[in-house]
C-alpha cells in the first residue's frame, strides 16, 4: 500500500514544472513546429524593442514601432499564397515591410517559394524577404538559395540561421541589456524556446554527406580541384567557422566574426574555389576569425593528411628591448597557458620561418627562440594544436567538436589573457636649475638645449 509519506515525495514541489511562456510540449510534425517558432520569434519582436532593433537596424528598418503577423495570406496570379509571417516598422511618416519565411530542423528553403515571395514583395511596395533556417551560409550576405537576381532589384533577399537569431539573442540579454525587466523575462522565454531541442532550431551539426568521401581522398591524396563533391565540403567548413563565431561571440557579449577579405566578401565563390585549391594540393582548410580587443584574428586550420586541427594568433614583438626581453614579455602574459602551446620568433628582415619551440621549453629557457642575437624580434606566432576528429556529425571523435574545442580553448588559454605591446608614455624632464656663479655671463634665458652645454670659467 502507498504510504502518504511516499506520496509527498512524489508530488513534491522538484518534480513540477514550471509554467512556459512558449512552451515545447505539444509539438506535432514540422508545420507545428514551423509555426510556433514564427509566431514565438515574431510576437517578441513585437514587444521587446531592443532586440528587435539588434535583428533589423542592419537592414534599413528604422528603429520605430514593430508590428507582426504570421500566416497573412496574399494573391499571386489565381493563387493564394501564405508567407509565414510578415515583420512592418514605422517611424513617423516612414515604413518598412518585410515577409518572413521560416523552416525548422533539416528543412531547407525551396527557390520556387522564395521567388514567389519575392513577387508579392514587389507588387506590395514592401523592403525585404526574410528568411530563417538552420542552413549557415559560408560567408556573410550570401543567400543559401539560389534565386533569379532580377528579382532583387527593389527587393532585399535577406536570411538569418536559427543560431545567429539565438546568438543575438543571448547577448542583448546577457551582454548589452534590455531596458524593461519583463522585456528581459520575455525575451529569456525565447531563448529557452529555441535552445531546446524540440523547437527545431538546431545547432550545426553535420559537415555534409560527402565529407567522409573527401576526407579520405585527402588522407589517400587522391583528391583533384574538379571534384564535384568538394565545394560542398569546403562551404560546410567555412559555415563551421561562422557558427563557432556566432557561439563565441554569445559566450564574449560582442560581435565576432569570420575575418574575411573584401575581395572575398565581393565574391564569395573566389574564396571556395581557393580552398577547394588548398585541399586537393596540400590537404588544408583555412580561415581566421576576428574579435574586437584581440591582440590579432585567431587562424583556424584543418590538416585532413595530418588529421590535425590548429590555432594560432600572430602577436608583434616589443619594439624596445633585447631578444630575451621580448621573449620574457609573451611569456609572463601566458603564465596559465597549457605547456604544449607552440611559439615560433620571427626576426626582422629575415626570410622564412623563425626558431619554435614548446612553451614549457621557452620557460626554462627563453633564449630558444633567438637564433641570431644581432638581429632583433620583430613577432610571434603562438600555436596550438590537436588530434582531429573524424565523425561528420557532433559528439566525441567529431570533426566539428574538435574545432570549437580547439578554438574555445586557445582563446581562453591564451588569447584572452595577451594585451598588445605598447610604448611608456614620455616623461617630462625636470627644469635646468641656473648656476648662481656662471648666470652673470649668460646672455640669453634658459633653454631646452642649456643641459647638453658646458660653460667653462677660467
Amino acid at each position: 500500500m502507498l504510504h502518504i509519506t511516499d506520496w509527498s515525495v512524489i508530488v513534491s514541489e522538484e518534480t513540477w514544472h514550471a509554467a512556459r511562456l512558449i512552451p515545447t510540449s505539444g509539438i506535432n510534425g514540422a508545420t507545428e513546429q514551423e509555426r510556433r517558432a514564427t509566431s514565438a520569434l515574431l510576437a517578441v519582436l513585437g514587444v521587446v524593442p531592443d532586440f528587435a532593433k539588434a535583428l533589423l537596424s542592419g537592414l534599413g528598418a528604422p528603429a520605430g514601432s514593430v508590428t507582426t503577423f504570421i500566416e497573412v495570406p496574399f494573391m499571386l496570379g489565381e493563387s493564394r499564397i501564405y508567407p509565414d509571417g510578415l515583420i512592418r516598422v514605422r517611424r513617423g511618416a516612414r515604413e518598412w515591410t518585410a515577409l518572413v519565411e521560416v523552416k525548422t530542423g533539416k528543412n531547407q528553403l525551396e527557390t520556387q517559394q522564395l521567388e514567389n515571395y519575392l513577387d508579392i514583395a514587389r507588387a506590395e511596395g514592401f523592403d525585404a524577404l526574410i528568411t530563417i533556417s538552420n542552413e549557415i551560409p559560408p560567408t556573410p550576405g550570401q543567400h543559401p538559395t539560389a534565386v533569379d537576381r532580377r528579382k532583387l532589384r527593389k527587393v532585399a533577399l535577406v536570411h538569418w540561421s536559427w543560431s545567429e537569431v539565438l546568438a543575438t539573442a543571448i547577448v542583448q540579454k546577457e551582454h548589452r541589456g534590455v531596458s524593461d525587466p519583463e522585456q528581459a523575462w520575455i525575451l529569456g522565454e525565447l531563448i529557452r524556446y529555441l535552445e531546446h531541442e524540440r523547437s527545431g532550431a538546431l545547432d550545426l551539426d553535420d559537415m555534409g554527406q560527402h565529407w567522409v568521401a573527401v576526407r579520405e581522398s585527402v588522407a589517400a591524396g587522391t583528391l583533384r580541384a574538379n571534384d564535384p563533391h568538394a565545394p560542398e565540403v569546403v562551404s560546410r567548413f567555412d559555415a563551421l567557422l561562422r557558427y563557432a563565431s556566432l557561439r563565441l561571440g554569445q559566450r564574449l557579449g560582442t560581435d565576432v566574426v569570420q575575418n574575411l577579405s573584401r575581395k572575398d566578401l565581393a565574391d564569395p565563390k573566389l574564396r571556395g574555389a581557393e580552398l577547394v585549391k588548398s585541399l586537393a594540393d596540400s590537404g588544408v582548410l583555412t580561415g581566421s576569425i576576428k574579435i574586437p580587443g584581440a591582440v590579432g584574428p585567431i587562424t583556424v586550420t584543418a590538416d585532413l593528411r595530418a588529421s590535425q586541427v590548429s590555432c594560432h594568433v600572430d602577436v608583434p614583438a616589443p619594439q624596445t628591448g633585447r631578444s630575451t626581453t621580448r621573449v620574457n614579455w609573451l611569456v609572463r602574459q601566458l603564465k596559465d597557458a597549457p605547456d604544449d602551446v607552440r611559439i615560433e620568433a620571427f626576426a626582422a628582415r629575415v626570410r622564412g620561418g623563425g626558431a619554435a619551440e614548446l612553451l614549457r621549453a621557452v620557460r626554462d629557457e627563453p633564449k630558444v627562440l633567438i637564433e641570431d642575437p644581432a638581429r632583433e624580434l620583430k613577432s610571434f606566432r603562438v600555436a596550438r594544436v590537436a588530434t582531429m576528429g573524424s565523425k561528420r556529425g557532433r559528439g566525441r571523435g567529431a570533426f566539428i567538436d574538435t574545432v570549437l574545442d580547439t578554438l574555445d580553448g586557445f582563446y581562453g588559454d591564451v588569447v584572452q589573457n595577451v594585451k598588445p605591446w605598447a610604448p611608456a608614455p614620455p616623461k617630462l624632464r625636470d627644469p635646468v636649475a641656473p648656476d648662481p656663479d656662471t648666470d652673470s655671463l649668460s646672455s640669453t634665458d634658459l633653454s631646452s638645449q642649456d643641459e647638453e652645454v658646458t660653460i667653462v670659467t677660467r
